[in-house]
């Protein structure tokens, strides 16, 4: 029959299995990063490319194709690597359904870049196609984070997550701005869809700054140059206030792209620190785990050759554990003098080791409840826009647009608004509300 302390043994070795898996996740995610960073350039030219009819960035996108290709690869090998591993993942069921949506993307890419260059898509509609991809690609994202098993793991992912997210955002401001001044004019939507991703931005770095601690947090800060920062809202101005249909000089296309690529390079390097810091952390748990089964595995051999009477100190104990938690018990100890029988001596230490677990354990269940609080905010956000969608007949960004005003008037924060926006979907048509629920 096998002892407590064999148990413990187990968990630990649970709990190094799920570390390896994190860590595992963590380089897959930090891959992701890159790959999404290659087609975000990549985007980014083929809309000039598109927009100047062929006449501009015909080598850069090539170049760039090539480079997305090979981290494409290697986004597929670390998939591959995580099927290996399906049972360990707790949330597979939803990561794995995200990457069988990614790797249909990836099988279609070389017709989308044929028909980019071709010609046969508009700059606005070779934008939402790769936007598309990479929005897959966040959300294999978005699924590691919401797995993970650790706080300080998971508020990392959880930092990656939306410091990505908000690099996209400016990566599709990027595009936007790079078709609009290459074709030579803006419109009233654009001009809405522009506003709409410089706010897209600003709450995702918000809420990376939430998580991420003060060094990345001025890391973030201090990589973004004050001389960058006023030429691109210079160029703003220059497009998002002018009147719809006002000709734009097309030679600021450049001017633009390379502002843009400034600062969307400066976020790479912190994106490039998260991953770092993400996978030193991983590697500190796992060394510091290992080194504490050895000293269990070594107490539990010696409780194998030595066999005591099992059980004799657990009534005996300054606590006894209830299911409302420890209580303190009268304390029986030895004779003055009588040094306490080894065996009594390793079941108290095998108690302390419960105890010291059991705490730690709840400790860690605490802080992930609220590490994980802000990606069940985003899943009511996405939720309540879907419903929106359907029920009003609204696109992505006027959903969000009247949720958030709605916050604002209210005086609310917008997970409550949506949280209340679902709580009305039982009154909505079944079709509609189950569709919409659906889909989010």
């Amino acid at each position: 029959m096998k002892s407590g302390l064999s148990f413990l043994v187990a968990a630990l070795r649970c709990e190094i299995d799920e570390l390896d898996q994190l860590a595992r996740t963590s380089e897959l995610v930090e891959t992701i990063g890159m790959l999404v960073h290659a087609l975000q350039r990549e985007r980014g030219i083929s809309n000039v490319y598109i927009a100047s009819r062929g006449q501009r960035f015909g080598q850069q996108r090539d170049a760039q194709i090539a480079e997305c290709q090979g981290l494409e690869e290697a986004v597929r090998a670390g998939f591959d690597l995580l099927e290996t591993d399906a049972r360990r993942i707790g949330n597979g069921t939803r990561l794995f359904s995200r990457v069988a949506w990614v790797v249909p993307g990836f099988d279609g890419l070389p017709d989308l870049r044929r028909r980019i260059g071709a010609m046969q898509l508009t700059a606005t509609e070779a934008t939402a196609a790769i936007a598309k991809l990479i929005a897959g690609l966040l959300a294999v994202v978005f699924e590691a984070a919401d797995g993970a098993t650790d706080p300080e793991i998971s508020r990392l992912l959880v930092a990656m997550f939306n410091f990505m997210q908000g690099k996209e955002f400016a990566g599709q401001e990027r595009a936007c701005g790079s078709a609009a001044f290459a074709s030579g004019f803006n419109d009233s939507a654009r001009q809405q869809q522009w506003l709409h991703l410089i706010e897209s931005q600003e709450r995702c770095f918000q809420v990376f700054a939430e998580f991420a601690g003060d060094p990345l947090g001025q890391l973030w800060a201090s990589s973004q140059s004050g001389t960058q920062i006023a030429e691109q809202e210079r160029l703003r101005r220059i497009a998002c206030a002018a009147p719809a249909g006002m000709v734009l000089d097309a030679e600021l296309s450049r001017t633009w792209f390379d502002c843009c690529s400034v600062r969307i390079d400066s976020m790479k390097v912190v994106e490039e620190r998260l991953a770092a810091d993400l996978r030193a952390l991983c590697a500190q748990k796992i060394a510091r785990a290992r080194i504490e089964l050895q000293t269990r595995e070594a107490l539990l051999a010696k409780l194998i050759r030595e066999p005591e009477r099992s059980g004799a100190v657990f009534y005996d104990s300054h606590e006894v554990a209830g299911s409302g938690g420890a209580v303190d018990a009268p304390a029986r100890t030895q004779p003055p003098g009588v040094a306490a029988p080894f065996g009594r001596q390793l079941e108290r230490s095998i108690l302390d080791m419960v105890q010291e677990q059991s705490q730690r354990l709840q400790a860690m269940n605490d802080e992930l409840e609220t590490v994980r609080s802000a990606l069940n905010e985003r899943k009511l956000v996405e939720r309540a826009k879907g419903l929106l969608m359907a029920h009003r007949r609204l696109t992505e960004q006027e959903a969000h647009k009247m949720l958030r005003q709605t916050a604002m008037n209210q005086n609310r924060r917008i997970a409550d608004v949506a949280e209340s926006v679902l709580s009305m979907a039982e009154y909505l048509p079944n079709d509609q509300a189950s569709g919409a629920v659906h889909r989010s």
